[in-house]
């Protein structure tokens, strides 16, 4: 159990919002352990998005941040992933003007 939520879990906000408009809509789990099971209004209210918003543009904001400053996709990934994590110095990113 010391591993859960050692990662933050994020995806594209539109894609996110579309998959529970279609878990909303049929008031069962569609994804992970609870597949199958009905949905709990506590989860449907989950399911509006907003905690999950949040944590989606903050994956989001620090995948960017990573690609600004030079890291691969594959570095860029697992840095937005990380939970506390300062940015790693790497080689040239963007240039700014």
């Amino acid at each position: 159990m010391a591993n859960y939520n050692t990662e933050r879990r994020w995806t594209t906000p539109s894609k996110r919002a579309a998959s529970y408009v279609e878990e909303r809509r049929a008031k069962v789990h569609q994804h992970g352990q609870k597949e199958g099971q009905p949905l709990s209004d506590y989860e449907a209210g989950l399911r509006s998005g907003y905690l999950q918003c949040q944590s989606d543009h903050a994956g989001l904001f620090r995948y960017k941040q990573a690609m600004d400053a030079g890291l691969s996709k594959s570095e860029a990934k697992k840095y937005s992933r990380e939970k506390g994590t300062k940015l790693p110095v790497k080689k040239g990113g963007k240039k700014s003007a």
